[in-house]
């Protein structure tokens, strides 16, 4: 919980900050590339219908890509939040709990039954994945008598998302289409077309906005479920709801662009130091972080060693996974 001192400010100022950070990071990402470009390039792109080459790379390379790192940075960083407070679980995230890779092993068996199947029908069985594989963590984390606990859910997240990750590869081995799951699973948006934002901007839109209608109800049930109860929210279809939205939104984000994991972990955390427990403010603080995060990542993946591109997943992975060991270490009461 952040302390008194770190909440001087309004949320309303927050979320204006926030919001300029943004669309700072929007323009940098917009700028920085392989090819050269400059600012008045990218507001003659945005503002107007000129064309020209270096218009022309912005319209159709850079800006798409681009909306593609805003709704999936937004996306996983939500989900991770809703799961954090629903199952109160500091570590809890989309790519520990098992989301990522039922969609990275849905993805695989699509790829290699049913390869003339188009972007929508991939996006329905990378949904279809997540919720299984979010399903058999939970199940399996729960399976013990005494219920949920961090530490066991962890462990099992670990353990389910191996297996699911080790079938993707066998599948991928066995009918010979490594190449293109791996497409997904370095995580990265180059190559996004616009035709696939129209199929995805709608699914992560629907998932954000609910999440952000059922925020209150989260605030509650992320204090106690005991808690929840007596002030007469029914828990059963909250925490059903909240589910299909973590399934929606990773799902989305795996179709997309792949496995990025740790991102759900590390933005809500540090949205919480910032605005507080909260959820009405960390949902939306969320998103807007986790897009400014998604920005730079990819701005970094791009010019790091230009022309060539790095892997954005292994940007993420960096980052995030001293910061996963630092919360384990700072957490370890709470995981016992």
């Amino acid at each position: 919980m952040a302390s008194e001192t770190t909440r001087p400010y309004p949320f309303v100022l927050k979320l204006t900050a926030g919001l300029l950070f943004f669309v700072a990071m929007f323009f940098i990402a917009m700028v920085f590339g392989a090819a050269h470009t400059t600012v008045k390039d990218v507001w003659l792109a945005l503002t107007t219908n000129r064309s020209g080459e270096n218009l022309s790379i912005l319209r159709e390379i850079r800006l798409p890509r681009e909306i593609a790192a805003i709704f999936v940075g937004a996306a996983l960083a939500v989900s991770g939040s809703v799961m954090q407070g629903m199952t109160r679980n500091p570590l809890a995230d989309p790519g520990l709990l098992g989301l990522t890779a039922g969609a990275n092993a849905a993805l695989a068996f699509t790829v290699a039954f049913a390869p003339s199947a188009n972007y929508f029908w991939i996006t329905v069985t990378c949904f279809i994945g997540a919720a299984v594989g979010s399903l058999l963590v939970l199940g399996v984390g729960s399976a013990k008598k005494g219920g949920f606990s961090p530490l066991r859910i962890v462990l099992a997240g670990s353990a389910i998302s191996a297996f699911l990750y080790a079938i993707a590869e066998g599948i991928g081995l066995a009918f010979k289409v490594s190449k293109d799951v791996s497409m997904w699973t370095a995580g990265g948006m180059i190559g996004t077309s616009w035709s696939q934002l129209q199929i995805i901007i709608p699914f992560i839109t629907v998932g954000i906005l609910i999440a952000l209608v059922m925020s209150r109800q989260l605030t509650i049930l992320s204090l106690s479920e005991d808690v929840a109860v007596g002030l007469g929210q029914k828990t059963g279809l909250i925490k059903a709801v909240l589910f299909l939205v973590t399934v929606l939104l990773a799902g989305a984000s795996v179709a997309l662009v792949g496995n990025l994991t740790f991102l759900g972990l590390m933005i809500p955390h540090i949205v919480r130091a910032i605005v507080g427990t909260d959820y009405r403010f960390v949902v939306p603080m969320s998103a807007i972080a986790g897009a400014s995060f998604m920005l730079i990542a990819d701005t970094v993946a791009r010019v790091i060693n230009a022309p060539f591109e790095t892997p954005i997943a292994a940007i993420v992975a960096v980052v995030g996974l001293p910061f996963f060991l630092v919360i384990m270490r700072r957490g370890g009461k709470a995981i016992k």
